[in-house]
């Protein structure tokens, strides 16, 4: 029996919104923002933090400084108190809780590589979302983004998330061998919500018979 969806997500087609809706009408935990949150507190450090560094790999300076430290003798000696918050340590604190949200069952658990970390587990549907272009843009105005803002967010965000998938697991974004289903969000959400309800009932049944 499926107990888990993961919902990887081209940025600005509405994943997060259609997670929400799908977590809600299943009476399902959603982990998003919680997951987050949960990260942040395993990482004692602020939610913005995490914000900031998951779903994507440390920026060139940070990197440069990393080395740095791990090769220097100053460094080697301080690198301990610094209790830097690096992507890594964001990854390996991500796995944990979505293994985690994974054994308790019934979530809906939104990117953060979900869908590669439980790729193996028979009880996962792993569904991913896209739109076009135009769609995309035109939900970021809706939401108060500008035009400008708007573009360069979906010109970049999904190349940062193609970078992060590409460092950590090896593989290309989207991996399409490993999702159940992938959706055009034009369709709208609820559509989108009742088309993976019926992609769920299908492939318990199917795993069930």
């Amino acid at each position: 029996m499926i107990n888990i969806i993961t919902i990887e997500r081209e940025y600005g087609c509405g994943g997060a919104e259609i997670a929400q809706l799908l977590a809600k009408q299943l009476g399902w935990k959603l982990w998003d923002q919680v997951l987050t949150e949960e990260i942040a507190r395993l990482a004692h450090c602020p939610k913005a933090v995490v914000e900031a560094r998951e779903e994507r790999r440390d920026p060139l300076y940070y990197r440069l400084f990393k080395s740095f430290l791990r090769g220097s003798y100053e460094g080697s000696i301080n690198a301990a108190k610094l209790n830097l918050v690096d992507s890594e340590t964001i990854m390996r604190i991500t796995q944990r809780v979505v293994q985690h949200a994974a054994e308790k069952g019934r979530s809906v658990i939104v990117g953060r590589g979900s869908q590669q970390f439980l790729k193996n587990r028979a009880d996962t549907l792993r569904v991913f979302l896209y739109a076009m272009r135009e769609e995309k843009v035109r939900r970021l105005l809706a939401r108060g983004k500008t035009q400008q803002e708007a573009e360069q967010l979906v010109d970049t965000v999904d190349r940062e998330r193609a970078d992060f998938i590409q460092r950590y697991f090896r593989v290309e974004w989207p991996d399409r061998a490993i999702y159940h289903t992938m959706m055009n969000t034009a369709i709208g959400d609820e559509g989108v919500v009742q088309m993976i309800l019926s992609a769920l009932k299908t492939y318990d049944t199917r795993v069930t018979v």
